[in-house]
C-alpha cells in the first residue's frame, strides 16, 4: 500500500530534520549530562568508538553540548552499545576557544553494534 510508505519516508525524513554531520548528542543517560556520546553523520546517527577515550575527549563533547568540562570518562560502553555504526578517530580540538568535533574527517569502523 503505497500511504504507508509515503508517511514512512515523511516520518524518516522529519526525524532527520534540522540535524547536520559533526551534530553530537548523549544517549541513554541517566541525566541529560550523562550518556553514549553519537554524533550524526551521513544521514545516521552512529557511537564514538571508546578506544583512547579520555578526560580530554569527553570534555571536547560536553563543552560542544553547553556543558562544563566532564568529570569522568567512560568507556566499554558504561552507557549500553549503540545501535548504528561506530566513529573512529580521535577528537580533534581546533582552537581553545572553538572546541567541536570534525565528523567530516572521521571514518565509520564498518562494524554495526547492536
Amino acid at each position: 500500500m503505497t500511504p504507508p510508505r509515503l508517511f514512512w519516508v515523511w516520518l524518516l525524513v522529519a526525524g532527520t530534520q534540522g540535524v547536520n554531520d559533526g551534530d553530537m548528542r548523549l544517549a541513554d543517560g541517566g541525566a541529560t549530562n550523562q550518556g553514549r556520546v553519537e554524533i550524526f553523520y551521513r544521514g545516521q546517527w552512529g557511537t564514538v568508538c571508546d578506544n583512547l577515550w579520555d578526560l580530554t575527549d569527553a570534555s571536547v563533547v560536553c563543552r560542544a553540548l553547553g556543558f562544563e568540562n566532564a568529570t569522568q570518562a567512560l568507556g566499554r560502553a558504561a552507557f549500553g552499545q549503540g545501535r548504528a555504526c561506530c566513529l573512529t578517530g580521535r577528537l580533534q580540538v581546533p582552537g581553545l576557544a572553538e572546541e567541536q568535533l570534525q565528523a567530516r574527517e572521521r571514518r565509520w569502523c564498518g562494524l554495526h553494534q547492536r
